[in-house]
């Protein structure tokens, strides 16, 4: 879809809150939000130092990215966050328009003792058929070939996977697809799939919680859980063959290979290209209605957003998400107000 067509869908939306948008409401308007786990860490920095400046609430609920996008279509909430990217015809029959706000990465996670960060390697081939639970063991041979300076325990590996509609899922296993023509056939991706082996928790943070509680046990979070929870995580074999350590700079060489140029700002940039590319990397998107239900809090998300995305980087960084570039945020308040002309 060409990009004027694109931005013409905004008219609606932005045209019932354009007398408003750029303006300091006279009141505050509180506005309400739900969905991704993924982003929760950075979402309630943004809500905190906003509420600061302007003394507007942004009330922002974890529920997973399947629970915003449900929300958000239902009009429970003024926009919703997800991790797994709307297509086009989703979005368009449900009446919603689609922009990205912060990038960061999907970071598989292991509770062994002994073992630093970054210790182990793995490649994308291994993570899948850990998932499928034809790796079963810690000391398997397929582990130990990667890993030969490593003492692998004789230890049950419990895969740790979400049990709620979820983005973190969704790119994970996109990820898996691409890498595992085994994983691609037989689970597929999906903010839910049928899991082959392992047990489910809810979010991010319920993940952490349980990897961290169980031995022996793998995962996969947002970067920012993984530290939170001081959590062992391996490198991880990119598309270049080379092995890389999830971080802010390892997500941001990924994201250079983003042209963010379909409908909607539509891209998944799991397994991209580059040598010192992290494999599993992700980005929030807000979802809200193109037809403003209440203009004014319509208004206030977009005034949030708009502070978020260029007075918010400092946050974002602080919690290893990569901010979006400043073209990427021009483009973005394009896409907002050019229907308000």
């Amino acid at each position: 879809m060409a990009t004027s067509n694109r931005i013409g869908m905004l008219t609606a939306v932005v045209g019932a809150a354009a007398s408003i948008f750029w303006m300091q409401p006279a009141l505050a308007t509180d506005i309400a939000g739900s969905g991704s786990t993924f982003v929760y860490p950075v979402m309630l920095r943004w809500a905190a130092s906003y509420h600061a400046k302007t003394q507007v609430k942004v009330n922002y609920q974890a529920i997973g990215s399947g629970g915003g996008i449900q929300q958000v279509k239902a009009g429970q909430v003024t926009f919703g966050a997800t991790d797994r990217p709307l297509p086009p015809q989703e979005l368009k029959s449900a009446d919603l328009m689609q922009f990205p706000l912060v990038i960061g990465g999907v970071v598989p996670v292991v509770n062994l003792e002994g073992m630093a960060p970054g210790q182990l390697k793995f490649t994308g081939e291994l993570l899948a058929d850990i998932f499928l639970g034809k790796v079963a063991k810690w000391d398997d041979p397929a582990i130990a070939a990667l890993n030969p300076e490593v003492k692998l325990p004789d230890l049950k590996i419990t895969p740790i996977h979400r049990l709620e509609p979820s983005g973190t899922t969704f790119n994970f296993v996109n990820y898996l697809s691409k890498v595992s023509e085994e994983w691609k056939g037989r689970v597929g991706e999906g903010s839910m799939v049928k899991w082959p082996v392992g047990t489910g928790a809810s979010g991010n943070d319920g993940i952490a919680r349980y990897v961290n509680y169980v031995k022996g046990s793998i995962g996969y979070v947002e970067l920012s859980y993984a530290i939170e929870h001081r959590m062992n995580f391996p490198q991880l074999r990119n598309r270049s063959g080379t092995f890389v350590a999830p971080s802010p700079a390892s997500f941001e060489a990924a994201a250079s290979s983003a042209t963010w140029a379909a409908a909607d700002f539509y891209e998944l940039l799991t397994d991209a290209p580059g040598e010192q590319s992290w494999p599993i990397k992700a980005t929030t998107f807000a979802l809200m209605p193109r037809q403003a239900k209440d203009p004014a809090r319509t208004a206030e998300a977009l005034r949030f957003f708009k502070w978020s995305l260029e007075q918010g980087k400092a946050d974002a960084r602080k919690l290893n998400y990569v901010p979006l570039p400043d073209g990427l945020t021009q483009r973005i308040q394009a896409y907002w107000d050019s229907g308000a002309k």
